[in-house]
């Protein structure tokens, strides 16, 4: 039996939208803003993530 990557899921912690794009609020001396990126920590601005995969636990006297 082969096992494959199940399909990667959009990320629940930013829904997707992987990057935040925040300014800082002060204009500097000539007019514009500083502008900071920041990435979703759970997919790390993937935007998605892969879940785990299953694991099998071995019975006691299964064949």
């Amino acid at each position: 039996m082969s096992q494959t990557s199940p399909a990667p899921r959009v990320c629940r912690d930013c829904d997707g939208f992987a990057t935040a794009t925040i300014t800082t609020g002060l204009p500097a001396a000539d007019g514009t803003r500083d502008i900071v990126r920041v990435n979703c920590p759970t997919c790390r601005g993937l935007g998605h993530t892969v879940p785990a995969l299953r694991t099998v636990r071995a019975v006691r006297g299964a064949a």
